[in-house]
């Protein structure tokens, strides 16, 4: 349902990401790990269609360069880390947003009963059915993040593009998105790439994971053939492997204590 070939995307003529070539499958989901500035985040923004780019990228088939604008928005959602608030919308009104791609009339029509459906059923997933009312302005930078989350589950995306969404969550919510989202590509002609730190996050979400140093596709493959402590010394050039281990052994005698 994705197919990038030879991708290239630069900034001032200068390439940040350089010959990106993969595809994916439906009900997939897809980590990109490696260190800050390897391209990460840019080449999400060029799968959402925010950044130009040379080469191809196609959903399902069509090149992402040709889409407008409304169809991008209901084949491709985009969560990232929290931004800035400009208006105060309520946290309901805010994730009826992720709906005006479908909605008939777009930003001046009303919303359907299936519009509505929606947004409760993303308000429920979110753990936002109580705070339904509130502005966002009042909320913390977990809770805004959560609206966010609603909103793009709002959309009815093929695609969710995870970048770094977990930074402003406590633990429980964290497990929790994860775990969502992998139930959630398991619908028909659903996948999710995910953008994170976290090794351990990315480990539980992940069916694939690309590794990315200095601009490029260091490895591509399964879960346990991507974290291996070799491959993991080269991308981040540090023992991230014994720092786990290290990690394990601390809670081994917490938990024996």
């Amino acid at each position: 349902m994705l197919e990038l070939s030879h991708v290239c995307i630069g900034y001032g003529g200068a390439d940040v990401v350089r010959d990106i070539s993969f595809t994916m499958s439906a009900n997939e989901c897809l980590c990109v790990v490696g260190p800050n500035g390897c391209g990460k985040t840019t080449l999400l923004k060029a799968i959402a269609g925010l950044l130009p780019y040379s080469g191809e990228i196609l959903l399902s088939g069509a090149p992402v360069r040709a889409m407008g604008s409304k169809d991008m928005a209901r084949r491709v959602a985009l969560l990232s880390q929290v931004s800035g608030i400009y208006f105060s919308y309520s946290v309901e009104d805010t994730v009826m947003m992720g709906r005006y791609a479908r909605m008939r009339g777009g930003l001046w029509g009303a919303p359907s009963a299936a519009d509505r459906e929606a947004v409760e059923n993303s308000l429920i997933a979110a753990d936002l059915i109580d705070d339904r009312g509130k502005e966002i302005s009042r909320l913390s930078g977990g809770q805004l993040q959560r609206v966010f989350l609603a909103r793009a589950l709002a959309q009815d995306p093929d695609i969710i593009l995870l970048d770094e969404p977990t930074n402003h969550l406590d633990l429980k919510y964290q497990v929790e998105l994860v775990d969502y989202l992998r139930e959630w590509r398991l619908r028909p002609g659903k996948a999710v790439i995910g953008v994170l730190h976290d090794i351990n996050l990315a480990m539980r979400l992940a069916d694939r994971v690309m590794l990315m140093r200095g601009g490029a596709v260091h490895a591509i493959g399964a879960v346990n053939d991507m974290f291996t402590p070799g491959a993991l010394r080269e991308v981040f050039n540090t023992d991230v492997a014994g720092y786990m281990l290290e990690s394990l052994g601390r809670w081994e005698r917490v938990v024996d204590a």
